[in-house]
């Protein structure tokens, strides 16, 4: 058989055109499905116990992305087994806030993010603060030095400069021209034994691609050097400054690397400089942490929240706005990662046992009407299980609304009970609408004030509406309303609670105080009459429970009738009631809260008789 000419100019051998179609389909289909793979996040945790830190600058306070930050490599250690590890990255002391690193770790407490290794509990592979490692960077600058990957430059900041602005107006990328590279190793040595300011490079022997736990294989894949029409131009970034401080690129590969970080997780913000610091992990002869980067996070508008915005400090969501610790973690969890359980509420404890890797690509927008549906949903379970989070809660709301109401008006209703003992029952029944506490005092300010401003009463029912048989819905007289409100009543204080009004209210007879039901006679079919019966029940119930929420708090919503008579007490409802009587009778009528109405029956008004919860006498 022939072969094929060799060389430069060597003609390829005969391929009929379906099959180099669909060689190169295949081709594309695998690169495809390779790069699918590739770019496929499952979410998969390490086998091996992760060593994780957060490392934030004391430049600025916590905020929502950091946070974020923190927690993911939080949940990750103790997701795996592992340790996290808090360290404060302060070498620019020039922007250092005093004070900052203390609000850093308290709001971290607060969250309930709590580190193994870190300032204030210590650690084998301290200290853990930056500012305390100098010497740490200059030896380890030095070693690269030493063994060739990186250099001292001398160059001063008038010639970098005029070099920046040549590439500049020449329409070139930044870079430096490593004038002084080729410095030999004794000249480089004396000037700078002599004191002659200088900088310490990287000599980047290119910026290789990694393979991100997120994003996948990613990078640039950078050159050793970009060659144009002036010179050569390198990316060795500085590594210490002139004042012999690393710089973050630096500090962060030696502090990970001696402190034994596995895993790293950080803002898509980091992830331009992760190849820099994958070449520097290579020029050490280290092996690189596993980088995993979560997305940005932005508005509604698609505009990057800022960290310099105060409304998403920690302490602005804590001090101003209320919000309970579980919610804004359950919140930071939320923001660009995914789960396969039934709900989004979860508590700290439970993401430690569910959390993975499964962080979406992407910007992540921030909808903060999720934070107020997580705080209801936190707010409802601490006021089931109680524990020191619901007595917190139960003395803010006993603080707002001793801001919010005289004590004297308090008093009236307390009938000496403490504020604190009013308010817990109070919370438990309508921790469904917790958001802060100045907002619950001001939901239920009919509990706070013995003065309600009541509306002119107006009936649901009325004689033109029909039921879905066709037939009118009898109308509700006011006499059956109060009536039914005099027998509620007349439930002793020793009685008075929740399930007793409860089992009063679905037991009362409404059919029977409908006087349309009564043209059923004896000979109609049983199931009509039972049917009309039900309906008649049905559509008094549905009044009276607008009567008694109108009575007692003057229509405004909260917790059921029955717990709030039980929380106003006996002798505030049936004054409320009674209020209520008089505004809805007529004027020529006269007497107290049962005459002109109907007797209740089996009930005895003359003596102090207790039904154990049942309006009919056993």
């Amino acid at each position: 058989m022939r072969r094929a000419p060799q060389g430069l100019f060597a003609r390829r051998s005969w391929i009929c055109v379906q099959c180099r179609a669909h060689s190169v389909a295949a081709a594309r289909s695998a690169n495809l499905s390779a790069s699918k793979k590739n770019k496929k996040n499952n979410g998969k945790l390490p086998d091996t116990p992760a060593r994780t830190r957060f490392a934030p600058s004391p430049t600025g306070y916590l905020h929502l992305g950091s946070l974020r930050t923190a927690l993911f490599n939080y949940l990750l250690a103790r997701k795996t087994g592992g340790q996290f590890l808090l360290r404060i990255e302060d070498t620019d002391q020039k922007r250092t806030i005093p004070g900052a690193e203390e609000r850093l770790c308290e709001d971290l407490n607060w969250a309930g993010l709590q580190w193994d290794e870190g300032p204030t509990v210590g650690g084998p592979y301290g200290p853990y603060r930056q500012s305390e490692r100098t010497a740490l960077y200059r030896t380890h600058a030095h070693e690269l030095i030493s063994n060739g990957h990186a250099y001292r430059c001398f160059c001063s900041p008038e010639r970098l400069d005029t070099l920046a602005r040549h590439r500049s107006q020449a329409g070139l990328p930044p870079g430096y021209d490593r004038t002084c590279a080729d410095l030999s190793s004794e000249e480089s040595e004396e000037r700078a034994s002599k004191g002659e300011t200088h900088v310490v490079r990287l000599k980047a022997d290119g910026y290789p691609m990694f393979e991100d736990l997120v994003y996948g294989k990613t990078g640039q894949n950078r050159q050793k050097h970009k060659v144009d029409f002036i010179d050569r131009i390198y990316d060795d970034p500085i590594l210490l400054k002139s004042d012999g401080h690393p710089t973050y690129h630096l500090a962060n590969v030696v502090d990970d690397h001696t402190m034994k970080i596995t895993h790293v997780i950080r803002g898509t913000e980091w992830m331009p400089s992760t190849p820099m610091h994958i070449a520097l992990y290579d020029a050490f002869k280290w092996s690189p942490p596993k980088f995993g980067h979560v997305p940005l996070l932005v508005d509604k508008s698609g505009q990057k929240l800022s960290k310099r915005n105060a409304d998403i400090d920690i302490s602005f969501f804590r001090d101003k706005q209320g919000v309970l610790p579980a919610s804004l973690v359950n919140f930071a969890a939320l923001l660009g990662w995914s789960h396969t359980q039934k709900s989004d509420i979860f508590s700290l404890d439970e993401l430690e046992q569910i959390f993975n890797l499964k962080i979406t690509k992407g910007n992540t927008v921030v909808a903060f009407e999720k934070l107020w549906f997580l705080q209801k949903a936190h707010a409802q379970r601490y006021a089931t299980t109680g524990g020191p989070v619901f007595e917190d809660m139960v003395s803010k709301v006993t603080e707002a609304a001793n801001n919010a109401y005289p004590i004297t008006e308090l008093g009236s209703i307390l009938q000496g009970r403490a504020l604190p003992e009013y308010v817990a029952p109070l919370l438990r029944a309508d921790a469904k609408s917790y958001t802060n506490a100045s907002e619950f005092v001001e939901r239920n300010r009919s509990f706070f004030t013995p003065t309600l401003d009541r509306a002119p009463y107006t009936p649901t029912s009325s004689k033109n509406a029909s039921t879905t048989s066709g037939s009118e819905t009898p109308t509700v007289p006011i006499s059956a309303l109060h009536t039914a409100a005099a027998a509620f009543s007349l439930v002793p204080e020793f009685h008075w609670s929740a399930e007793t009004h409860r089992f009063n209210i679905s037991s009362y007879d409404g059919a029977s105080a409908l006087s349309d039901t009564s043209s059923l006679s004896e000979a109609a079919i049983p199931e009509e009459a039972e049917k009309a019966r039900i309906a008649a029940d049905k559509t008094f119930k549905k009044e009276l429970y607008h009567y008694l929420r109108w009575a007692l708090s003057g229509g405004a919503p909260g917790p059921g009738i029955p717990e709030t008579m039980e929380i106003l007490g006996r002798a505030e409802s049936v004054k409320r009631l009674e209020e209520a009587r008089q505004l809805t009778t007529d004027k020529n009528s006269k007497g107290g809260l049962f005459r002109g109405n109907r007797r209740p029956k089996g009930v005895d008004l003359d003596g102090d008789r207790s039904w154990m919860g049942s309006l009919a006498p056993q």
